[in-house]
């Protein structure tokens, strides 16, 4: 008899086994946390040590890793990173948890990145889960240069242990402003975490039932979800948005509120979009993190989306009559998804309201949603003020 993952270790995983020793069979949540060229891997260590303890067995896998064409002194410096890591781990293992460093050096440089790095790491979680064959086991992707509150364990323990149908969750996050020195800086982090907060605030607005926060630091995922939806992929950034949104598909992703992950606000180099990307053009001045998409876009999205329902068995004459009722944005971009021939597809495959809805959302997904609001941006609407968007939104609301 196999065991759960077998089939999408033989396919998917690309490296050979990492750690040689014996899986705990009471092992459940592993953390893996990639790291290249990063200083403050201890300080996240430590964080996670400090963490109140809990009952379940935990591993970490800390994977150190750089690409061919990775400088010399990168190289240098994640070797010494990695030497650290096995001595740190000397002194500081307990027996329920326990710090595995592993380096994944070299990699082919049209794969390295940050997906690559995640996918190396969340492998190696599933082999260990597979060993003992337990697609529940927990795997909780954190980073290198982040710190975690003292309940972050504990509430991803209870979350997956006291809830069967929860496969995936989001952690909350608050980026570290306070360490920052330069003003500048400061207000860069503060207006890009209002900016993920109204975008998703702005999307349960819409009715959109499978708005999360996509960050690649502060999410957990079950072994069996991980494997079913195709693992993590090799993107060199975007990863972490397009792996949570290929997990929606599953269904409801949990949101923890109470427990938080607290990522740096460094300027990053290393990939084109995300915290770090968003904070190098903000301090370059190549963006205004003051403006955002118009709220005016999301009322258009709503109008569709409060629709829904009628679109169940809707006859194509009364299609036409539906679709001019709809705002321009929203019935230009309709066309441009060759939408009538969609929602045939979707109809024929849905025998109720309910399985209607779950098929619509599944078409309609958070990347419809981003390239509908870059359409509406290029032809409807400028860009709003991000203060003055949030205050439209809270008045909706309220309403």
């Amino acid at each position: 008899m196999g065991s759960f993952a077998d089939r999408y270790i033989q396919n998917n995983v690309i490296y050979p086994t990492f750690i040689s020793d014996e899986v705990a069979p009471s092992l459940s949540i592993i953390v893996m946390i990639p790291c290249l060229n990063e200083p403050e891997i201890i300080r996240t260590l430590e964080s996670l040590w400090s963490c109140t303890p809990i009952e379940s067995f935990c591993e970490v896998i800390v994977v150190v890793n750089d690409s061919e064409t990775s400088s010399p002194e990168i190289k240098r410096f994640n070797h010494e990173t990695y030497q650290t890591l096995h001595i740190w781990k000397k002194e500081n293992d307990r027996t329920n948890l326990i710090l595995y460093p592993i380096y994944a050096s070299d990699v082919l440089a049209k794969f390295a990145g940050a997906g690559m790095a995640r996918k190396i790491g969340m492998d190696e979680a599933i082999r260990r889960f597979n060993a003992i064959n337990k697609p529940n086991g927990t795997i909780v992707s954190l980073d290198s240069d982040c710190l975690v509150s003292p309940n972050y364990l504990q509430q991803i323990e209870s979350c997956f242990a006291g809830n069967k149908y929860c496969f995936a969750a989001t952690i909350n996050f608050k980026h570290r402003f306070e360490e920052m020195n330069d003003p500048k800086q400061k207000q860069g982090i503060l207006l890009y975490e209002d900016y993920l907060h109204y975008y998703k605030n702005a999307l349960d607005f819409t009715g959109f039932p499978d708005s999360i926060y996509t960050i690649g630091s502060a999410f957990a995922v079950r072994a069996e979800a991980y494997v079913k939806q195709g693992g993590m992929n090799r993107r060199q950034a975007g990863e972490d948005f397009y792996f949570l949104n290929k997990l929606t598909k599953l269904g409801q992703i949990t949101e923890l509120k109470e427990a938080f992950v607290y990522p740096s606000a460094r300027v990053s180099d290393r990939v084109p979009f995300g915290t770090g990307a968003a904070m190098t053009k903000w301090m370059n001045e190549t963006e205004d993190l003051n403006l955002t998409y118009h709220f005016s876009a999301f009322l258009d999205l709503k109008r569709l989306f409060n629709q829904v329902d009628y679109l169940f068995r809707l006859s194509e004459a009364n299609y036409s009559e539906f679709k001019s009722a709809l705002p321009d944005s929203v019935q230009e971009y309709l066309q441009t998804l060759e939408f009538p021939t969609k929602l045939a597809e979707i109809n024929q495959n849905s025998s109720t309201f309910i399985s209607f809805r779950k098929r619509f959302f599944q078409f309609f997904d958070a990347f419809i949603i981003l390239r509908f609001l870059n359409l509406a941006h290029q032809k409807y609407y400028p860009r709003q003020n991000l203060e003055e968007a949030i205050t439209q939104l809270k008045e909706y609301a309220d309403n």
